[in-house]
């Protein structure tokens, strides 16, 4: 693509330079001439806006980002078709002067725990707030996360984006040629699909890079790294740095399941649980630390020795006896004080017994379940005493085949010890076959459909070659197709063999006929006969003879004249031997020679029979030469 530095794009936008070029598009600083800002401007490659599906994936892109707004999502201002000077495609956005995160990867290596989930926030919040409006970005990658001068994280490049807003998606192939495969999910390669948990698997692919400062895998074709995406378990942060939370190392590792069952199911999932992990770091980024229960230091008195002075005999006077009396009420009160303190602890000894024994305290308390199988639940309950039992059975549009939806009791809940925990197994997202319905009627295809929690659509006719009027060609969606409850099935029913009118070819040309009634869609059949009265590659009959319409496909019959029969003997006297032979067999007649004389040279002296004689084609003609 010529460089477009200087024009003046709809006449409005004066490109100043090049900042950007990649496979489908070229990126300007530009200057915003009526309302005086700089503005980065996009301009798609001449040849691709020659192709409807990359001006549709670029006005996709436009629809994408004009649809969000966030503050870290990169604006999208306006979108068109230049009507003057050199023709283009172009999209405006705001500016970001900056760099990517692939410049910073590149720089640091590596990223402190705390400062890649500080990056990690704003692009889970940005692709949280598509998510919530159904909007899926497809492609995130370090090099579409913009870090402005100011140090405001954007997201750039919803050219891949899907959603409601925005129309159908790629095909697989197009999302792998034009996505990173490095960061591409499971899903998108093997299928071409992909929802908000695709934008998950990214995210998590992109916090391992910023963590451990490469990539989970490596390879020399893009072809052996998708491989590895799809067939091979991206590996735990732990296992390349040693200092990660191990709350953050897991929360990772399931961002980048191959399974998307077992991601969180969108990037607001994603965020709350980071978020969370981030609170348990560092508890003063959430609130001001209130450490004011202070321990008191404990302090221990010093022993006072008492001199024991020996005990003097005295006689027993009224007072002795009043001293007596008062220290044994004084042992009295400690005696009472502590009666009442045994008393106390043999309560609350007995209130403990009874509650570890019989009451709550003996209930058992019932460990989570969700999430995991059913095998997974009774290897859990069974040390504990406790049974599964699996109460019911539903469908789930999230929570996979097999696994568990709830129990009863939930997940800290008590039950009585020997009890059951009655648990809710998925059968995965609801979905009913489509039931085969060719060759039935109109009336039994309905049946079979409705039977399957179907809804019976619309009836279509068209011709066919193989189903019989009346009865079912096909359905949209196909039979056999898995879809949900209540989907709508269109059927299109045989109006039989189509029947198109015969154009009679006697005595017009045979090449003629056999090339119009094959194009017409009839099997033609050729034989060639003599005939007296039509000349050579003329048509002498045909069946059928063209007064009805024929079925289209049916079998014609052409019976094409070879000529007449016969022919007459040619003045070949004179001629040389090799001529006359020629010239009698280019008539179809055999050739008998007879040699005179001793000449080198033989030329026809004779004929058998006559010159000017009818004879029959393949007749035995007698020549003499010397």
């Amino acid at each position: 693509m010529s460089d477009l530095t200087g024009e003046l794009i709809d006449g409005r936008y004066q490109l100043i330079r090049q900042i950007a070029n990649g496979g489908m598009a070229v990126i300007y600083e530009a200057l915003d001439t009526r309302l005086d800002r700089k503005v980065a401007v996009k301009i798609m490659h001449p040849h691709l806006a020659q192709d409807e599906d990359f001006v549709g994936r670029f006005i996709r892109e436009a629809k994408a980002a004009a649809a969000l707004s966030h503050p870290n999502i990169v604006a999208v201002q306006d979108q068109g078709w230049n009507q003057s000077g050199a023709p283009a495609v172009f999209l405006v956005m705001e500016l970001i002067e900056g760099h990517t995160l692939r410049d910073f990867i590149f720089e640091r290596g590596r990223f402190d725990v705390k400062d890649a989930i500080t990056y990690l926030t704003p692009i889970l919040s940005a692709l949280a707030a598509a998510h919530r409006i159904g909007i899926v970005h497809r492609d995130i990658k370090p090099e579409n996360i913009l870090i402005s001068k100011e140090g405001r994280v954007k997201i750039a490049d919803f050219g891949l984006a899907r959603g409601a807003l925005l129309g159908t998606t790629m095909t697989a192939e197009s999302s792998i040629i034009l996505g990173s495969v490095s960061y591409l999910s499971p899903e998108q390669v093997q299928r071409g699909v992909a929802d908000s948990r695709s934008d998950v698997y990214a995210t998590g692919i992109v916090a391992f890079e910023m963590l451990t400062g490469e990539k989970p895998f490596l390879g020399e074709t893009p072809i052996q790294i998708a491989y590895m995406h799809v067939n091979e378990k991206v590996p735990a942060v732990s296992t390349k740095r040693k200092d990660i939370p191990p709350a953050l190392d897991s929360l990772i590792l399931r961002a980048t399941n191959s399974n998307p069952d077992e991601r969180p199911r969108d990037a607001g999932e994603f965020l709350a649980e980071l978020q969370k992990i981030l609170g348990v770091m560092d508890p003063a980024r959430n609130q001001m630390s209130l450490e004011l229960d202070l321990p008191v230091p404990v302090t221990k008195e010093k022993r006072r020795d008492k001199k024991i002075e020996p005990v003097q005999e005295k006689s027993i006077t009224k007072e002795s006896t009043a001293a007596l009396r008062t220290k044994k009420r004084k042992a009295s009160k400690r005696v009472r004080r502590n009666r009442w303190i045994a008393f106390f602890l043999a309560v609350v000894l007995g209130i403990g017994s009874w509650y570890a024994l019989v009451g709550p305290g003996s209930r058992v308390v019932v460990p989570s379940v969700v999430g995991g199988t059913l095998d997974d639940a009774t290897n859990a309950l069974t040390p504990l005493g406790l049974t599964a039992e699996v109460s019911e059975k539903i469908f789930d549009e999230e929570i996979g085949k097999g696994r568990i939806i709830s129990s009863d009791p939930e997940g800290g809940g008590r039950v009585d010890a020997g009890g059951s925990v009655k648990i809710i197994i998925s059968k995965g997202p609801e979905r009913y076959v489509i039931p085969p319905l060719q060759g039935l009627t109109p009336e039994a295809a309905q049946v079979a459909i409705e039977k399957q929690q179907l809804r019976f659509g619309s009836l279509t006719q068209n011709f066919s070659s193989s189903i019989p009027d009346g009865f079912v060609i096909s359905s949209s969606p196909a039979s056999g197709g898995s879809v949900k409850r209540a989907t709508v099935i269109n059927i299109i029913v045989s109006k039989g063999i189509e029947k198109v009118e015969i154009v009679s070819y006697l005595g017009k040309s045979g090449e003629q006929a056999l090339n119009e009634l094959t194009e017409a869609g009839f099997s033609v059949e050729s034989k060639y006969e003599f005939n007296e009265s039509v000349l050579a590659g003329g048509v002498i009959s045909q069946s059928p003879d063209g007064t009805t319409p024929a079925e289209k496909g049916a079998k014609v019959l052409l019976i094409i004249s070879k000529g007449s029969q016969y022919v007459y003997i040619p003045n070949i006297y004179s001629l040389p031997e090799s001529q006359a032979i020629k010239a009698l067999r280019d008539l179809e007649l055999k050739v008998s020679v007879k040699k005179m004389g001793k000449k080198s040279v033989k030329s026809v002296t004779n004929i058998a029979p006559k010159v000017g004689t009818k004879v029959k084609r393949g007749s035995t003609v007698v020549i003499t030469v010397g």
